[in-house]
């Protein structure tokens, strides 16, 4: 019994101790770029051009081709308006597959990728920015893209020779390129704010502010 306590004057073991917690270290976000492989672009591909946005956006714009009865000579009524909604929906597939296309020739990267950013305003200068930009290299530095500028004006050519009324010609594709850009512009702030789809690099949550 006497053996068996201890000393007040020793001190405890050490395999007694407590040891005070250690707080788990906060995971980081990786924003290293990794360029998309051929298998990604193709899936991505089919997001852009069958896609909600280019079925929305087909929807949208025959409405509003229906109100301004463009082209005329194709009426009124629901038969009518399905031909215009078909007929943006194809431009914008025909946009889609030319940008791709000429992409993968220039080795330039496609994909939509949300701003490492913070604030509306500088998202939406982002979302502005990338309907006219693309990322080069294995370090996706981004600069000017020519598929980007090229592709709306070669899907609204292809409409105007190809199922427009004859009396449309250049100027008229030139004229429709630019609305098709514009309405490429409001898909990539859809992209930035609402759903960037498969392509989305970050969430939004706990994002540092870009330098």
């Amino acid at each position: 019994m006497g053996r068996s306590q201890s000393s007040p004057d020793v001190p405890a073991s050490s395999s007694n101790s407590v040891s005070a917690p250690v707080s788990a270290p906060i995971p980081r976000i990786d924003f290293t770029y990794k360029r998309p492989t051929e298998k990604v672009k193709l899936r991505h591909y089919f997001y852009d051009a069958f896609g909600p946005y280019p079925i929305a956006g087909g929807a949208i714009l025959g409405a509003v081709d229906q109100a301004d009865k463009a082209p005329p000579e194709w009426g009124q009524g629901a038969e009518a308006y399905g031909e215009r909604a078909g007929s943006d929906f194809g431009i914008a597939l025909i946009t889609t597959t030319t940008r791709y296309a000429l992409a993968e020739a220039f080795q330039e990267d496609t994909l939509y990728y949300r701003c490492e950013c913070t604030g509306a305003f500088r998202r939406l200068n982002h979302s502005l920015l990338s309907t006219v930009t693309a990322r080069h290299g294995d370090d996706g530095r981004r600069r000017l893209s020519l598929p980007a500028i090229i592709a709306p004006y070669v899907g609204t050519m292809a409409a105007v020779y190809g199922w427009y009324p004859n009396r449309y010609g250049a100027r008229d594709g030139l004229r429709m390129g630019n609305y098709t850009l514009l309405a490429f512009a409001g898909i990539n702030i859809a992209r930035e704010f609402l759903y960037g789809g498969p392509h989305t690099l970050f969430g939004h949550r706990n994002r540092p502010s870009s330098p």
